[in-house]
């Protein structure tokens, strides 16, 4: 069963993440961490994204650049989501968040505030900007970059 969440609720989610993400931000020893810059033809989005592995835990994943509401909003929490978990979860995580955006059977249990993005199928040109931040952390765990 598929968690229900009013619109007003999912706005207030992607206002407040996108206002005052939690997650965004430059760290201080960069090169401690495994990046990617993830830039969009469709928006303003252009974000550096910054993971940082130990023993196949991502013990902190942050970004930083300009990024429109709906990018800035997903990736930060995913960001929060991500943070402590395995690779294998975190891919999980980011496997059932893809499957609702488009359309599919997914696992609402792992997606907390993410479902705030469950009708951005309905607005196509925001799946990009919904998406790029998974995108980038993605290739970034799995060694794609």
């Amino acid at each position: 069963m598929h968690i229900s969440i009013d619109p007003n609720m999912m706005r207030e989610i992607i206002m407040d993440h996108y206002s005052s993400p939690l997650h965004k931000l430059t760290p201080k020893n960069e090169e401690e961490y495994k990046t990617i810059v993830m830039d969009s033809d469709s928006c303003i989005d252009n974000i550096k994204l910054f993971i940082k592995e130990k023993d196949d835990v991502i013990v902190e994943a942050c970004f930083d650049g300009v990024a429109c509401a709906i990018s800035t909003a997903s990736t930060d929490i995913l960001c929060d989501l991500i943070t402590g978990k395995t690779v294998k979860e975190a891919n999980y995580i980011i496997e059932q968040y893809e499957n609702m955006i488009y359309e599919r059977e997914y696992d609402d249990s792992v997606l907390e505030e993410l479902v705030a993005f469950m009708n951005t199928h309905k607005q196509a040109s925001r799946i990009k900007c919904a998406t790029i931040g998974f995108t980038g952390v993605s290739s970034i765990i799995n060694g794609k970059k």
